[in-house]
């Protein structure tokens, strides 16, 4: 099932997968995408699910409420895609390192939750996708995970929860926290960008 995107073709193996958060689109990321690596490949997504003309990944029942039943189906649709992805743009799917802000930020979450589908990840602003699932051994996968401590739509509660999850798992999560709320900050993304070095290739 192919989903609405863009390809950039960079110079290294590494692609950036790009998830926006509710009412963005495809070319939001993609400045943040070049301050972490302006070599990588970029594979750039909008969400198709629209809420009051606002394009999302998934559909919720209101805000922090998940529909778990559509995140599940669009978690698989987004695997699904990166797999097709990988096979027409040429571009080594296990080099592929998603980063997703907000309701992006879940869906990555969502498709960690559910298999070890990548080595390196980049939560900017997450919840817990999804209390009822077991999580899979992580072992391997590294992920980055960044929040606001007075984020009023994820709390600070939220975000430990899912940080100790991820651990638990096997994964290897570095939390990195800011003043403000929901907002992007670029202390987040400095420290992002010093993360994701060692995986740029």
């Amino acid at each position: 099932m192919s989903m609405i995107h863009q390809f950039i073709k960079g110079s290294t193996d590494t692609t950036l997968v790009l998830l926006h958060g509710t009412g963005g689109s495809e070319q939001d990321l993609i400045p943040l995408a070049r301050e972490l690596s302006p070599e990588a490949n970029i594979l750039t997504l909008r969400g198709d699910v629209m809420e009051n003309g606002m394009s999302r990944f998934f559909r919720r029942h209101a805000e922090g409420v998940l529909d778990l039943e559509d995140l599940k189906k669009q978690t698989e649709r987004f695997l699904d895609f990166l797999d097709e992805a990988a096979t027409k743009y040429e571009v080594d799917r296990n080099r592929m390192i998603p980063l997703g802000y907000s309701n992006g930020a879940n869906l990555i979450g969502s498709a960690l939750y559910r298999q070890n589908a990548f080595k390196a990840s980049l939560l900017f602003h997450p919840m817990v996708p999804d209390r009822s699932l077991s999580v899979p051994d992580l072992s391997g996968a590294n992920v980055f995970i960044s929040a606001g401590e007075r984020d009023p739509i994820c709390p600070k509660t939220e975000t430990e929860e899912l940080t100790s999850t991820l651990r638990q798992a096997g994964a290897e999560v570095e939390l990195f926290y800011h003043s403000g709320g929901h907002e992007l900050r670029m202390e987040e993304v400095t420290a992002a960008r010093t993360w994701i070095d060692r995986f740029i290739d």
